[in-house]
């Protein structure tokens, strides 16, 4: 077993193949993780087996995702309004969900609660269309282009509105937490979907906002590299704006518009994600965030090349 050290574990690897949560945080274990981030799958009856697993130091909890544990309402799932709702009764209760993950969080010991904050909302799903197009005829193509332009002109002018709700959420989080005296950040993530909120510089106008609050960036990689092909901002370049913000890091790589595959190994690229490393250095939070399909010999491979160069560069 090839210890891991500070870097976590998100069981969303996994969660699929087991019934217990104990046998899904061994194979994890078994990986040479010490932590785990626990995904917003995570229910109550794995929790039953996991608990007793993180009372006794069998494995650390680095982070918990958003609305944690899970819950079968898809008006609060990862891909909703959430904070964002204009309907304040909603609004409210997105509130209340994310204290209680907080709760989780406190209680665990994790460092993180990691947050999707919402979306600026459209009747379909246009970022699918968008990914179909750009599969099909390229970013470049008219075809895309035209529905890029419709998808944008909505977003940019419904942005401000959805950012400050947000901010108003998260203010009121943050205020419940101060005065708890918990000790958690609470990471607004980056997204996979180019409706979906926020981009790097909402997230900055986000975190000015709420200055000296728990408030901070979960700078997801792959999903960022996802919204830098499709032309929604400039990864590389806006990155150095925000990394003061980061307060953790999910650690995996895009094959054009496909997320969570190892960096480095399944791309074979071997100096793109190198864009990424001062990120991963300065997060106090690190996760591998990785699917399935990626195999124990990979995730190996991609710490081991990770890991090198990191350690060069310091």
């Amino acid at each position: 077993m090839w210890d891991k050290g500070e870097f976590s574990f998100s069981t969303c690897w996994n969660i699929k193949r087991h019934t217990t949560g104990r046998e899904m945080i061994e194979e994890i274990k078994s990986l040479g993780f010490r932590q785990v981030e626990l995904n917003y799958n995570v229910n109550d009856t794995l929790l039953s087996t996991i608990e007793p697993m993180i009372e006794r130091g069998e494995i650390g909890v680095s982070s918990v995702h958003n609305v944690f544990p899970y819950i079968a309402d898809k008006d609060y799932d990862t891909d909703s309004v959430l904070l964002g709702f204009d309907d304040e009764e909603k609004r409210k209760r997105s509130v209340d969900l994310l204290i209680r993950s907080m709760e989780y969080a406190v209680r665990y010991g994790a460092k993180a609660v990691v947050v999707h904050p919402g979306e600026v909302p459209f009747d379909r799903n246009i970022d699918s269309e968008l990914k179909a197009l750009y599969r099909e005829f390229g970013k470049d193509s008219p075809e895309y282009r035209q529905l890029w332009d419709e998808m944008l002109e909505r977003r940019e002018r419904l942005s401000p509105r959805y950012t400050q709700r947000i901010t108003e959420s998260l203010e009121k989080v943050s205020e419940h937490a101060v005065r708890q005296g918990w000790q958690v950040a609470i990471g607004i993530e980056t997204r996979a979907r180019c409706y979906q909120m926020p981009t790097l510089m909402e997230a900055k106008a986000i975190c000015d906002k709420l200055q000296g609050s728990p408030v901070g960036l979960w700078y997801d990689i792959g999903h960022a590299m996802m919204m830098d092909r499709m032309g929604l901002y400039d990864n590389v370049k806006e990155l150095s704006l925000v990394k003061p913000y980061i307060c953790g890091v999910h650690i995996h790589e895009t094959l054009e518009l496909s997320d969570h595959w190892c960096p480095y190994v399944h791309s074979k690229d071997m100096t793109y994600f190198d864009h990424f490393l001062d990120a991963i250095d300065y997060a106090k939070v690190k996760v591998y965030e990785l699917k399935a399909a990626c195999q124990p010999e990979e995730i190996h491979e991609s710490h081991g090349l990770l890991i090198g160069k990191l350690n060069s560069r310091r």
